[in-house]
C-alpha cells in the first residue's frame, strides 16, 4: 500500500472510520469471530492494516503475542489508544507498509489482513509480502469487504468511489476465493457474511514451495 494518496485518505479519515461502522459493521462480528478461531493458540500473529483496532482486541485474547501494524501514521495513533485502554498487554502496535514489512522470513504464525486486499495497488505482491513472513504451515486470514457481491453493494460501492474512496479493486466472494487460491492458498475456511457490503471470510496456508 505504498500510493502517497490512499494513505493521506486513511489519515484524514481515521477519526471517522468508527462511526462508518454503523453502515458498514454488520458482518463485523461474525468476521472477528472466525478470525479469533483461526489464530487461536498461535504463538505470534502479525496484523496488518489495523486501522483503529477493530480485530486486535479479539486477537490479544486468541494468541500469545500480537503485532499490529497500519502504514498510516494517524491510524496507528488512535490504534495505540485502543490497545492502551484495553490493557493489551501482548499487544506491539508498529508502523508498517504492507510491501516492505520489516520482519525476518518465517516470522509469524498467523497473518490477519482484515479489509484491505481490495484497496492494494498491486495484489500479488500484497500476497507475497504476506507469505514471505509466515512460518512454513502458518494461516493468513482475510475476510475482505466483496462490494460486488449483492446490488446494494454494487450501488454503494459506486457512491463511495465518489468521495474519494481509495479501493483498487471490486471483489464478489467467488472472485475473491479465486485470486487468493491463484496465489498458492489452500483455503481452509470461506464463509460470505451478509451486510451492506458482505465480507468474503477465507483463511487458509499457503502451499509448499
Amino acid at each position: 500500500m505504498s500510493d502517497q494518496n490512499d494513505r493521506e485518505y486513511w489519515n484524514r479519515h481515521a477519526k471517522n472510520y468508527d462511526r462508518s461502522m454503523a453502515l458498514l459493521g454488520g458482518p463485523i462480528p461474525r468476521m472477528v469471530e472466525l478470525t479469533a478461531q483461526a489464530v487461536q493458540g498461535a504463538s505470534k500473529v502479525l496484523e496488518v492494516a489495523a486501522g483503529t483496532g477493530v480485530v486486535t482486541p479479539a486477537l490479544s485474547r486468541a494468541a500469545h503475542e500480537v503485532v499490529a501494524t497500519d502504514y498510516a501514521a494517524v491510524m496507528v495513533a488512535t490504534l495505540e489508544d485502543r490497545v492502551r485502554a484495553q490493557g493489551l498487554a501482548n499487544v506491539r502496535c508498529e508502523r508498517a507498509d504492507l510491501y516492505a514489512l520489516r520482519f525476518e522470513p518465517g516470522s509469524f504464525d498467523a497473518v490477519v489482513a482484515a479489509n484491505v486486499l481490495h484497496l492494494v495497488p498491486d495484489l500479488p505482491g500484497a500476497l507475497s509480502a504476506l507469505r514471505r513472513v509466515l512460518k512454513p504451515g502458518g494461516r493468513l486470514v482475510a475476510p475482505t469487504y466483496c462490494h460486488d457481491e449483492t446490488p446494494i453493494s454494487w450501488f454503494v460501492s459506486r457512491t463511495l468511489a465518489l468521495t474519494g474512496f481509495p479501493g483498487h479493486r471490486r471483489f464478489r466472494a467467488s472472485s475473491l476465493r479465486q485470486a487468493l487460491a491463484s496465489a498458492g492458498l489452500r483455503v481452509g475456511r470461506a464463509e460470505t457474511l451478509q451486510g451492506v457490503i458482505p465480507i468474503g471470510y477465507i483463511d487458509g496456508t499457503f502451499d509448499a514451495g
